[in-house]
């Protein structure tokens, strides 16, 4: 393995790793934002008040992320197996 393999084998497991956790990313960002502005409306400061809604909404995106992101991965394992099987 060349070192420019190597470089372009880490890029796309950057990028299948970008893919999976963008979306729970995304999910926790809008959430909390949310979350920030109704605290900041109502000025209830409960600092256990964000991690709930927030835990919640992460696991429903994941469950409902789980068949893209195994997709993905699987992807990414028959690109490393079939550069595998070429050397």
């Amino acid at each position: 393995m060349t070192p420019a393999d190597a470089i372009d084998f880490a890029r796309s497991s950057i990028y299948v790793l970008l893919e999976i956790i963008t979306p729970a990313m995304l999910t926790a960002l809008v959430v909390g934002l949310a979350i920030g502005l109704l605290q900041a409306l109502t000025q209830i400061q409960e600092m256990t008040l964000v991690f709930v809604p927030k835990i919640i909404a992460i696991f429903i995106v994941l469950l409902i992320a789980l068949p893209f992101a195994g997709e993905a991965m699987g992807g990414l394992m028959t690109d490393i197996a079939q550069r595998i099987a070429a050397y």
